[in-house]
């Protein structure tokens, strides 16, 4: 009996834990459909123009405009094809139309142009200015021997994803270079510089404007005779198809946000000396009607 009535407590033991691990899976499987979507999710990566401006659109759409905002931290390949899936409701970084010409021919017609962010954008590879001219001047001129020893063979790059890259390794192929394209980050790539600039040594790097390095540093870019970085460009905001009509309010606020080089470039040398939030608040502050605008459409 006592072996029939432990077995009995035992099994009805195990039928209760059964039970409660029944119902704690239940719970399981369905909170994915109980945790509600942010209202606006975005991607961005960093890049310092790209950070400011993606942070301030998540300031201003959740203080301002009361929504509930996600900012998604990846490499710009992943972006596009977020946005493509519909991962993502929006990235702040779509340079056209050249440099990121790859993506907007693969996801072009799977995602929303919601318009320019800034104009007059524009990149290559930068050195430091007093690494004499009549040494180093032209891209062309990093074929030469003692010049590719100065530099280590090396060109320093950002993420290995990014428009610039591309274009990148499209240049070492069309001006027959025998370097190495440093694969990194935009602050790594910075830092870099600054390290180089401070020992006064020759180096070569991916650049872009608006940055805050060229504030900081005095830096040039290298002359392109084939054209590979050639011309400015514009900054767009890009969404998932459906946003604009799904998120209308979110969809103008980014179609009416835009900023000068100028600004750009002041708002992120601020940043540096403060931090990227106190620059951002101290800029809207400044920028009330503006800001309003942006939000309102008036």
């Amino acid at each position: 009996m006592r072996i029939n009535t432990f077995v009995s407590k035992k099994n009805q033991i195990v039928s209760a834990v059964a039970a409660l691990l029944l119902i704690v899976t239940c719970i399981s499987s369905h909170a994915g459909q109980w945790k509600r979507r942010p209202d606006v999710i975005i991607g961005w990566t960093a890049w310092a123009d790209a950070e400011v401006v993606s942070k301030m659109a998540a300031i201003i759409l959740s203080r301002g405009m009361k929504l509930d905002v996600e900012l998604t931290l990846a490499d710009v390949a992943v972006q596009y094809r977020g946005i493509a899936e519909g991962d993502l409701d929006a990235m702040l970084m779509s340079w056209q139309p050249k440099t990121h010409a790859d993506y907007l021919h693969r996801y072009g017609d799977k995602m929303e142009d919601l318009g320019v962010l800034y104009s007059g954008a524009n990149l290559g590879w930068v050195v430091p200015d007093y690494i004499p001219k009549e040494t180093l001047n032209s891209i062309a001129d990093l074929a030469k021997p003692d010049v590719r020893a100065k530099l280590n063979g090396k060109i320093q790059g950002i993420g290995a994803g990014a428009g610039i890259m591309a274009m990148s390794r499209r240049a070492l192929k069309e001006y027959n270079l025998d370097y190495e394209l440093v694969v990194s980050s935009g602050p790594a790539m910075a830092m870099r510089i600054g390290k180089a600039v401070a020992k006064k040594d020759y180096i070569v790097a991916t650049g872009w404007r608006p940055h805050w390095k060229f504030a900081e540093y005095p830096l040039r870019y290298l002359e392109d005779p084939k054209g590979i970085f050639k011309g400015a460009e514009s900054v767009h905001a890009t969404g998932r198809l459906g946003f604009k009509k799904e998120k209308p309010l979110a969809a103008g606020f980014l179609n009416r946000m835009e900023f000068t080089l100028a600004e750009l470039e002041e708002l992120m040398a601020e940043a540096r000396k403060t931090s990227q939030r106190d620059a951002i608040m101290s800029w809207i502050q400044n920028n009330k009607d503006k800001v309003s605008y942006w939000m309102k459409g008036k």
